[in-house]
């Protein structure tokens, strides 16, 4: 368990790994939801971009974030470059704040990632509007709430991979108590 003080020492996140987080985020959003669940589901691509950005700030470039959004916003068939936009604007903040974000626990994570959260939403809703749309309400906000709960969980499995077997001998166990 890590403990703000205390920190873990962590292997690196290979490129790949990172690459796939991010296919997996994608195919996580595109699932085919309806009604509420569409309103809680969170969006799990900027998590994974701002997971990446705090964690592992030189595995993530500006010009993926901007790749990927242009990814949701085709797929999405919203405006072109508003997913863009707003998962470059969080990934700036984001690396910005990573060593200050890294020392806190993952539940104080979460509320800063729930403020990066809501800055993407408000990016995105004013691109939109912008563009003609009318203001979805305080539901279009939702998503947020949702990704801000599922951050500690997230980035357990994220973790995993990175994290170093743990050594089962008793020898060595017991020598270095």
């Amino acid at each position: 368990m890590h403990f703000a003080g205390s920190p873990e020492l962590l292997k690196p996140a290979s490129r790949k790994f990172v690459l796939l987080t991010l296919v997996c985020g994608l195919l996580l959003n595109l699932l085919p939801l309806h009604g509420l669940a569409l309103l809680f589901r969170p969006d799990f691509v900027a998590l994974i971009l701002l997971f990446w950005a705090i964690r592992e700030p030189r595995k993530l470039g500006f010009t993926a974030s901007w790749i990927v959004g242009l990814l949701m916003d085709i797929s999405d068939g919203a405006i072109l470059g508003q997913h863009a936009l707003a998962y470059v604007l969080g990934v700036y903040v984001a690396i910005l704040l990573h060593r200050r974000i890294q020392r806190f626990t993952l539940w104080q994570q979460a509320a800063h990632v729930l403020l990066l959260l809501l800055l993407l939403q408000a990016t995105m809703l004013l691109i939109r509007m912008f563009g003609g749309a009318v203001s979805p309400g305080a539901g279009y906000f939702l998503s947020c709430l949702t990704g801000t709960v599922l951050w500690p969980a997230m980035s357990q499995l994220l973790l995993l991979p990175q994290r170093g077997r743990q050594d089962t001998d008793p020898v060595y166990s017991a020598g270095h108590k």
